[in-house]
């Protein structure tokens, strides 16, 4: 398995309502310097609707500003939906929504 279907395997068992970051979606896939590669892979992501790369953010909780499906108010509107809070600054509230497998 090449290292970006890694990162498409990990991300698609981040649940509904949690948030990975892509550092630690990097140290999953064993390679744990490689949180911009993530970023590469999720941004060239080629299973739209079945790996859910709007799950993953910055590790202090703040979006991808180019959010490759409409930008971080629609990646913003994603998590929302599935009950992921945000903190008044506009960031993932990481203490409640972190997934941790």
């Amino acid at each position: 398995m090449n290292f970006n279907d890694k990162v498409y395997e990990f991300v698609r068992q981040i649940p509904e309502g949690k948030v990975a970051s892509y550092g630690q979606i990097a140290f999953m896939t064993g390679t744990w310097r490689a949180s911009r590669a993530v970023g590469y892979a999720l941004h060239r992501n080629p299973y739209q609707g079945k790996v859910p790369c709007h799950r993953v953010v910055f590790k202090d909780g703040r979006l991808a500003t180019g959010f490759v499906f409409g930008g971080k108010d629609v990646q913003r509107q994603l998590l929302e939906a599935e009950g992921v809070e945000f903190t008044e600054d506009g960031r993932v509230d990481m203490n409640k929504c972190c997934w941790n497998p």
